[in-house]
């Protein structure tokens, strides 16, 4: 890992304030699909204020599937050819992690513009504390230049802090290190990776 933030200390945030959108769509009865992966106060009022006019940013729901979701992410990576029954497999699991995994998406005019995953790792270390991984910052290439990045990196450090994690840590090539440098990260380290070629 290259880059870290956030000092705070504070052990992660309990169980009872982490109930994920989907746990809570069992509770109520409503329907999953329509339901995102984490409640709206763990989203930043800054960021939400500071996107442009008419753009949304929430937590990911099972319906994005129909959204642009993977189209997004497809900007990134490589994605596979995922069904929409392993997609809301995938959900599921994710669904039912307790506070591990935060996945914010924007939206403009109901479609998936930008996306970015915050994963929690929680530690014996630091008084059994949590670091957080940021993941997967993804924006569509028609969306570029609207500073949607920085807004997504914002936001996942905005739930970083807020549950209770002491630091944010993300890896990124030297040719974005300015770009994250801007967002209030520095260099710490190098990155190694082992590969394993599975299908």
């Amino acid at each position: 890992m290259d880059n870290t933030t956030q000092t705070a200390t504070a052990p992660a945030a309990s169980a009872s304030t982490q109930t994920t959108g989907a746990a809570a769509a069992k509770t109520n009865g409503t329907s999953k699909v329509d339901v995102g992966l984490f409640g709206d106060d763990l989203i930043s009022p800054d960021v939400a204020a500071a996107l442009p006019q008419g753009y949304k940013i929430r937590a990911l729901r099972q319906s994005d599937y129909h959204a642009g979701f993977l189209e997004c992410l497809r900007v990134l990576t490589t994605v596979g050819d995922i069904s929409e029954e392993q997609f809301a497999q995938r959900y599921e699991w994710i669904s039912k992690q307790d506070g591990g995994y935060y996945i914010l998406v924007i939206e403009d005019g109901g479609k998936v513009v930008g996306t970015g995953a915050l994963i929690v790792e929680r530690k014996f270390i630091h008084s059994l504390g949590s670091v957080a991984h940021i993941e997967d910052i993804a924006v569509a290439k028609d969306q570029q230049g609207k500073k949607l990045g920085l807004r997504l990196i914002q936001a996942l450090d905005f739930i970083a802090d807020k549950v209770g994690c002491y630091k944010t840590i993300l890896d990124c090539s030297e040719a974005n290190e300015g770009f994250y440098i801007k967002c209030g990260f520095k260099r710490a380290g190098l990155e190694m990776a082992h590969y394993h070629n599975k299908q």
